[in-house]
């Protein structure tokens, strides 16, 4: 198999150069991906008002959700991909991107049809006031139209990423994320449509993502080249898809929807609590796009050298994420934590939002590398194979006993402390669960069954 430049083979050369080069555009990525996010807050937040940034953080969740499946069934067919391009099978890498695609197209028409029938069945489920419903509905419901895109864009993505080529979605998004900067300036400050504008905007920026990244994938002579009379879907193929790739789905979309019961808790503190945890919620994503920067390279690093037999390279590859993503999560930690005043106030100048956001920040800012211990083993453990013991863990942590302890905590003593430590305390039980399989099955090579496969 010839490799083209737009490709990376990391079966070979510095383990801790391919990973900067690799890991390095998916940082950016989501840099860029968070920045247009949070630029929907700060314009909502500075020039419509606190009310506004409310009902577009009240959706948030909601939002993320849908990101968060996407992104899962991408990272977990991600897995297929890179095992394939390992190995060098071209025909089985061909069959697996068509079924994929084919697959996402259909799976986006319905959840955007459904999404947009029950925008009012999911606004009730977080206990959205009455004051922000209005703004929310209408939000959410243009946001719903962009589920297709979204669809395309994170499998298109998700193939690029597979092959070794991180280089091409950051592109993409930087070019998203300028235009969705404009287009919410126009929308808003210009044509006065408020939180309308931004879902609008929104939604145009997906729709331009997706048109670059099948532009790449049509006109590649690579061997991940997309060819539409082939879009059909290959039954053995979708099952091992599916296989993959639907846990890790299933398991961000399990824990988004753990978060919207969050969001009830959070709701019952009022609009200020909503707009200052909101903007602590962009925050997080930005530390957290760290962790799961290195989860994605270490899956995509692992499953390609899994396909190509050279099962301790792969090791050595989770050693440098580790080692790596904790010197980077201290260093930007530290400041974060300290500035957290100025950083929430970008956000919002109200007073009492600023004191709710920069509570959840610093609570939440010294677990980061919590975090990442998970993110870095669970995409380990996805790369052997096993995105099944990933999903429940995730949601044995993430979901059960945070949502254990927030209820504990919040019968006894209604307190939104309880809300910010929820996050770090579901984090470090799912660390738990996957550091002892790592180390027990994974590491000890007791896992077979996976090795085999992937060989």
């Amino acid at each position: 198999m010839a490799l083209k430049k737009s490709s990376m083979d990391l079966t070979q050369g510095s383990i801790p150069r391919l990973i900067a080069i690799f890991a390095l555009p998916l940082l950016l990525s989501q840099l860029f991906q968070n920045l247009y996010n949070s630029v929907d807050s700060i314009i909502v937040g500075r020039f419509v008002g606190t009310t506004a940034l409310a009902a577009v953080s009240s959706c948030g969740d909601i939002s993320i959700l849908l990101v968060g499946f996407f992104n899962g069934l991408a990272a977990g067919s991600g897995v297929l991909f890179s095992r394939y391009f390992g190995a060098k099978n071209e025909e089985l890498l061909h069959k697996s991107i068509h079924t994929a695609v084919t697959f996402c197209v259909i799976l986006g028409l319905i959840m955007m049809t459904v999404g947009i029938i029950l925008t009012p069945a999911l606004l009730r489920l977080v206990k959205c006031p009455d004051d922000v419903y209005v703004q929310a509905e209408s939000y959410l419901r243009v946001y719903f139209i962009g589920m297709l895109f979204l669809s395309l864009y994170n499998v298109g993505a998700g193939v690029l990423r597979a092959v070794g080529d991180s280089r091409s979605p950051f592109i993409y998004l930087v070019i998203s994320s300028v235009i969705n900067v404009v287009l919410n300036l126009f929308f808003v400050v210009v044509l006065h449509l408020d939180v309308l504008g931004v879902a609008i905007a929104t939604v145009i920026s997906q729709l331009c993502s997706v048109a670059l990244v099948l532009r790449r994938l049509l006109g590649t002579q690579d061997v991940y080249r997309l060819v539409l009379k082939d879009l059909k879907i290959d039954r053995k193929i979708l099952v091992e898809v599916i296989d993959l790739g639907l846990p890790s789905a299933i398991q961000s979309a399990i824990i988004s929807s753990s978060n919207l019961f969050v969001q009830r808790y959070v709701n019952s503190f009022g609009s200020a609590a909503m707009a200052g945890i909101g903007a602590a919620k962009k925050v997080d994503k930005f530390l957290m796009m760290i962790s799961q920067s290195l989860n994605w390279s270490t899956t995509t690093f692992v499953s390609q050298n899994l396909g190509a037999g050279k099962r301790d390279r792969a090791f050595s590859c989770i050693r440098t994420c580790l080692i790596g993503g904790a010197t980077i999560l201290i260093m930007i930690g530290i400041p974060v934590f300290i500035f957290a005043p100025e950083i929430i106030e970008l956000f919002s100048t109200d007073a009492a939002a600023i004191v709710f956001g920069v509570g959840m920040v610093r609570v939440m800012a010294p677990f980061y590398s919590v975090h990442l211990v998970n993110n870095v083993l669970s995409g380990a453990v996805r790369g052997f194979g096993r995105s099944r013991v990933v999903m429940y863990f995730s949601i044995a942590g993430m979901v059960v006993m945070r949502q254990i302890f927030l209820a504990i905590t919040m019968s006894i003593d209604h307190n939104v402390q309880y809300v910010y430590y929820g996050y770090p305390f579901g984090w470090t039980c799912s660390a738990i669960l996957v550091v002892i399989y790592y180390f027990i099955v994974i590491r000890k090579g007791k896992d077979t069954a996976s090795v085999q496969a992937a060989e």
